[in-house]
């Protein structure tokens, strides 16, 4: 009966605990920047998923409104090799270079720079698949850090 009672309390205090998720459509309002134009060059797989949370704050026109023109690149290093010359680990790094116009005619360069380092599989098929879940997530990084940088421009 008192486990009962206890499982009961944890699950109604967890259910009440206040989450909202930081991206959700109804926190967009709290910031207070919007773009107008987004314009794309690089790597397609990461402009795909920077245009695909971005797209968001093309919806409503704030104060600040922008124009994006996006860069971004992907760089893969082989960091070590063992005795026989294979690669035993490897550092992805994605570059991204935005040039963020206000409509003041203000200019803002922005260069994120994420990277992750991995060791290799024998697998060549689920190191593809690693190394696009790798790349997917250093751009959902470096695309959170983008919004809070052009939430911060005055």
């Amino acid at each position: 009966m008192l486990k009962k009672i206890f499982i009961l309390t944890l699950f109604l205090a967890l259910t009440s605990c206040g989450y909202k998720a930081i991206h959700s459509k109804k926190n967009f309002s709290n910031y207070d920047f919007s773009i107008r134009e987004l314009s794309f060059a690089g790597d397609r797989q990461i402009n795909l998923k920077i245009k695909e949370t971005l797209n968001n704050y093309t919806l409503t026109e704030k104060d600040k409104n922008f124009a994006l023109k996006v860069s971004s690149e992907i760089e893969k290093i082989v960091l070590a090799k063992n005795t026989a010359g294979d690669p035993i680990s490897f550092k992805s790094t994605i570059i991204i270079n935005i040039e963020a116009l206000l409509e003041t005619n203000y200019k803002n360069k922005i260069k994120i720079v994420e990277n992750f380092t991995y060791n290799n599989i024998d697998d060549k098929f689920e190191l593809k698949r690693y190394e696009k879940q790798i790349r997917n997530n250093l751009a959902e990084t470096a695309t959170e850090k983008l919004i809070f940088k052009l939430s911060n421009i005055k």
